[in-house]
């Protein structure tokens, strides 16, 4: 899993983790309570023996104790085989440990069981992304955003900005980045996405509005090599020259052995 996914599988997990305690499912028991949301006192016992392995392995999961996580999470599949956020987790472990093809069955499998899952469908459309499979992951970030009962619209609109930003279309990356911005206009990430496209049409000006926001908006030592690259390649297009060589400065501080501190050493502005 890359670093866009597993921040992705990360946030999805804080929500299941309050879901598994009771809230945010949707009953599904065939009446006329079928849309009501599932509390604790809904659950059966078999569902609530499910979600407390399903919480064990989501605490495991993010301790990075893989192996004994998808143990727990095996374990509460055999309890509840219906139990969608388990295959969803049970996707990220899998794509954790390079087992992609045991992640994409585990997640088409949960879709099955909650198709009209908008955090599985993001979560899904990360990991097609990830894996060279854009065109796919549109699909479903688009439903995850259609879906009027999606919290997070914006994760899924940021998620699909950056999908299109490696298609290369920027047309489409610009319209999603600029909704999300729409949402959390101050977002570092979303305003260095778009700072990346307007580059990448030439639009200096506009990058570097959006480059900017961004020095403004994030602690600047966090940055990664990617951002501070892009800002060193802004600043000198616009003749920043003062604000070049600060973000080179922190580039060869923070991150020397990165390929992007390599292309700065080479001169390598315009590859």
């Amino acid at each position: 899993m890359g670093p866009l996914a597993r921040v992705i599988g990360l946030a999805w997990l804080a929500l299941l983790l309050g879901a598994c305690a009771g809230g945010g499912t949707r009953a599904a028991n065939g009446g006329n309570d079928s849309a009501d949301i599932k509390t604790a006192s809904d659950q059966t016992s078999v569902e609530k023996r499910a979600s407390i392995r399903l919480q064990l392995a989501v605490g495991y999961f993010q301790d990075g104790k893989l192996e004994v996580a998808l143990d727990e999470v095996k374990q509460a599949i055999v309890i509840n085989p219906a139990f969608a956020d388990a295959y969803g987790v049970r996707a990220l472990i899998y794509g954790q440990l390079g087992e992609l093809k045991l992640a994409d069955e585990s997640y088409q499998r949960a879709l099955r069981l909650s198709p009209n899952n908008p955090e599985l469908s993001n979560n899904y459309g990360g990991f097609l992304c990830q894996n060279g499979r854009g065109v796919e992951a549109i699909g479903y970030y688009d439903a995850a955003i259609r879906n009027p009962a999606y919290q997070s619209p914006f994760k899924a609109m940021q998620n699909a900005g950056a999908c299109s930003i490696r298609l290369k279309q920027y047309a489409a990356a610009e319209r999603y980045l600029l909704d999300a911005l729409r949402l959390e206009p101050d977002h570092p990430a979303t305003n260095a996405y778009l700072a990346r496209v307007y580059f990448e049409r030439r639009d200096y000006q506009r990058a570097g509005f959006f480059i900017n926001r961004v020095k403004t908006t994030a602690k600047l030592d966090d940055l990664g090599a990617d951002i501070l690259w892009l800002a060193v390649r802004i600043d000198r297009r616009l003749g920043d020259k003062e604000s070049e060589a600060s973000m080179a400065t922190l580039l060869r501080r923070h991150h020397p052995g990165s390929t992007e501190f390599a292309a700065l050493q080479r001169g390598a502005f315009d590859e």
